[in-house]
């Protein structure tokens, strides 16, 4: 085994800080218990704060997947018809989902360089006179790309075409890494997943639910048993849940809010920008590409870079895998071998991306991939710029 901690540099799963870890690492209680209920009523109002709703958020022991099919499920019926952009591979997968189910899906093509693109989406909803949409879905960070699509243009888009259609946003790479805002921004619902800015292993996953969302449920057709809202809702009122509960994860989710608190969302956020603007910095350094094409549309999660024509990036990633035990984001879908992906979300600080940084470069030399040195050094540079004077702290 290779000396040293292994850098999980991947856009999720992420680094699981030690607190959160040491948090899990309890005997597990009775979930029908005093103990528990106290747990589960402080992690229920303490999610509704990460996704800045009032309105209730349903926790599920599932992957992001699961919440995916949860949002659904609980709001449409067979035949229904939705919109959905084609952002990337994760957007493309929640169309394949949709259409499993019964519901008839109008996808939108992307280029996979940007986000889902409002105008083209109020175009669709213009045309629709009779309301048949019932729902649009966009993929708010697309984990495959790096692109963040600007949810308030597509809440705007809806406003405009005075369309009553559902409004539903994939989080799973964005919550508690890039402002996010359930409530203020129409969302009716919001998916999230643990394993990325929360700071969790896998296992939990969520739909923060609007009135709205909950009314449509109530003539919702779609087969749903065990993904149910009307199921999690009565025993969530009083911090229960219908079924066992993964009670270690929520330990953990209810450390992962009090770390985010004490830092304070806007302090999270803007970490996350400072390093997505670092690493963007490195990559100009290097003459590497960026794939997101649209610069109001970079992620603060994470960020793929394209490689020269005539090189393979799972090379380079095995090159950098093998020699600094570092592992990296492949390309999904059509980017399989084009880019790779540097995640620097969730517990993760100046050094750490300074770390990924120099294995990337290091990595590049090493696989024989054309490039200019000095990327690590501007990223170091903009950070250190960054900095505040000792004086300034102590004030």
């Amino acid at each position: 085994m290779p000396a040293g901690r292994h850098f999980l540099q991947i856009p999720g799963p992420t680094n699981v800080p030690d607190r959160v870890l040491r948090a899990i690492d309890r005997p597990t209680i009775d979930h029908r218990g005093p103990e528990f209920q106290a747990l589960g009523q402080e992690v229920l109002s303490g999610i509704r704060r990460i996704f800045r709703t009032r309105e209730p958020v349903v926790i599920y022991p599932a992957s992001g997947t699961g919440a995916w099919e949860a949002a659904l499920v609980n709001t449409l019926s067979p035949g229904d018809r939705v919109v959905m952009y084609e952002s990337g591979h994760f957007a493309s997968l929640w169309n394949r989902l949709a259409r499993r189910l019964g519901l008839e899906v109008d996808l939108i093509p992307g280029d996979w360089r940007r986000g889902a693109e409002a105008p083209a989406i109020h175009e669709r909803l213009v045309a629709d006179r009779e309301h048949r949409i019932k729902a649009v879905c966009v993929v708010h960070n697309e984990t495959s790309t790096g692109a963040t699509t600007r949810v308030p243009l597509v809440r705007k888009a809806l406003d405009d075409a005075g369309h009553p259609a559902l409004l539903l946003v994939d989080t799973i790479s964005s919550l508690a890494s890039i402002d996010y805002r359930h409530d203020e921004w129409g969302v009716d619902v919001t998916v999230g997943g643990s394993q990325k800015g929360l700071m969790l292993p896998p296992g939990l996953s969520f739909n923060a639910v609007s009135r709205k969302a909950l009314a449509a449920g109530k003539d919702a057709r779609l087969p749903r048993s065990y993904w149910d809202w009307g199921e999690m809702l009565g025993p969530n009122d009083k911090g229960f849940f219908p079924y066992t509960p993964a009670t270690n994860l929520l330990y953990g989710l209810r450390e992962a809010i009090a770390m985010l608190e004490e830092e304070g969302l806007e302090n999270v956020f803007a970490r996350h920008d400072r390093h997505a603007e670092a690493t963007r910095r490195a990559a100009a350094a290097w003459g590497l590409e960026v794939l997101c094409a649209v610069p109001e549309e970079y992620s603060s999660s994470l960020t793929a870079l394209m490689m020269p024509a005539g090189h393979d990036a799972d090379r380079l990633r095995d090159a950098i895998l093998e020699r600094f035990d570092m592992s990296l984001g492949m390309g999904l879908g059509r980017l399989a071998g084009k880019v790779f992906r540097i995640g620097h979300l969730g517990d993760f600080n100046d050094l750490t991306l300074m770390g990924t940084l120099s294995g990337v470069e290091m990595g590049l030399g090493l696989a024989g991939v054309p490039h200019r040195k000095g990327g690590a050094q501007a990223a170091m540079d903009y950070l250190a710029s960054c900095a505040r004077p000792a004086a300034a702290k102590a004030a």
